[in-house]
């Protein structure tokens, strides 16, 4: 089964790129399209609903700066990228909703490969992979030491 459309969900940090490049390569040896979501989480939403301040202002700067680190991302891949989306609220349940409305086959995400306690409390990786309305790929990536 070939994949022809490529979910990437990036966190936006300096890993991101390691991830990004793979499956790039993935999409170029397969002729797939890429799609490359980020998902703020939406601060109600990880505290229940109950923030007592507006966080209009915040939620915008968290925006305008996730686009802005997108682009970046964007350009550093040798490939032509389909689609970018930055959108917000429940990361899991947000790629999801994506991965089915976009029809894509196949969600890249990176795994830092945690052990012990982390690893029972679960990551986004293993949160998008119980759900996911088509196969995940979990790209191990590990800080420079």
């Amino acid at each position: 089964m070939l994949y022809k459309r490529v979910l990437l969900a990036v966190d936006l940090t300096d890993e991101s790129i390691k991830v990004a490049n793979k499956a790039a390569s993935l999409c170029s040896s397969l002729g797939a399209e890429l799609i490359i979501v980020h998902v703020i989480e939406s601060l109600n939403y990880a505290y229940g609903g109950d923030v007592p301040i507006d966080i209009t202002d915040i939620q915008k700067q968290l925006q305008d700066t996730a686009k802005e680190r997108m682009s970046i991302l964007q350009e550093q891949l040798d490939i032509t990228v389909a689609e970018t989306c930055v959108t917000q609220g429940g990361i899991e349940s947000e790629i999801h909703r994506i991965a089915e409305e976009k029809h894509v086959d196949l969600i890249t995400v990176g795994s830092h490969g945690r052990h012990g306690l982390a690893l029972l409390l679960g990551s986004t990786a293993n949160g998008v992979l119980h759900g996911a309305p088509c196969d995940v790929l979990a790209v191990r990536v590990q800080k420079e030491q």
